[in-house]
């Protein structure tokens, strides 16, 4: 779900500003998952801009503030969700933590940091959603210590079927502050794309896994 659409597009027309997203319908990426893809996300460049990355912070705490008032710890994925979380933690005075990909080979070994214990509601800040992966991840490891996770949030999601479905199959709620469709509407009246660029776009959205092949 879409936080709010005026300034989805907003931020959208943000990213583009900043290349922390780039559209190549003609000279396709390739991600580490092997997909071909005409987009990009690097959501690591908002770091770079102080109004940009308090906006986010900002827009994010005041859901927060409004959707899940009580919630107790804020938790972040690592590593390009974590300072999203430092920043909107500490706007609404709230413990943080952050969770690793996998659990340290070394010293206590945690997976967690900074700590969500057994029963407090947290919910989990993500840069962006791709396949899904990182954030199930996370969403898992904090289930298995007991941490009642309340919701998902994310600056920028693709929104693939495959990992909607998953992530609803952990009955926890997403919200994103920008997304797919909307960044293609606002790429095309910046004339970062052309008109016959939309269907070839969307024909990849809908196929990313076998895209250019499929459609």
């Amino acid at each position: 779900m879409i936080i709010d659409k005026q300034y989805a597009r907003e931020l959208a027309g943000k990213l583009l500003d900043i290349d922390a997203i780039l559209l190549r319908p003609e000279d396709p990426f390739v991600w580490s998952s092997g997909w071909n893809s005409p987009i990009y996300c690097d959501n690591r460049l908002t770091i770079l801009y102080p109004e940009l990355r308090s906006s986010i912070a900002g827009k994010l705490a005041d859901f927060i503030n409004t959707e899940f008032p009580d919630i107790e710890v804020i938790t972040g994925t690592a590593t390009a969700g974590i300072p999203h979380t430092a920043w909107v933690a500490d706007r609404l005075n709230k413990p943080m933590a952050y969770v690793r990909a996998k659990a340290k080979a070394y010293g206590m070994g945690n997976q967690i940091e900074g700590g969500v214990r057994k029963g407090e509601s947290t919910l989990i800040i993500e840069d962006l959603i791709s396949t899904g992966t990182s954030a199930l991840s996370v969403i898992e490891a904090l289930k298995f210590i007991g941490a009642d996770v309340k919701a998902l949030l994310t600056i920028f999601t693709y929104g693939f079927d495959i990992s909607n479905q998953k992530i609803a199959e952990q009955n926890v709620p997403f919200y994103s502050l920008t997304d797919y469709e909307t960044l293609v509407d606002v790429a095309l009246e910046k004339e970062k794309i052309r008109e016959s660029d939309v269907a070839f776009l969307n024909r990849w959205r809908q196929h990313p896994d076998t895209w250019p092949d499929a459609g």
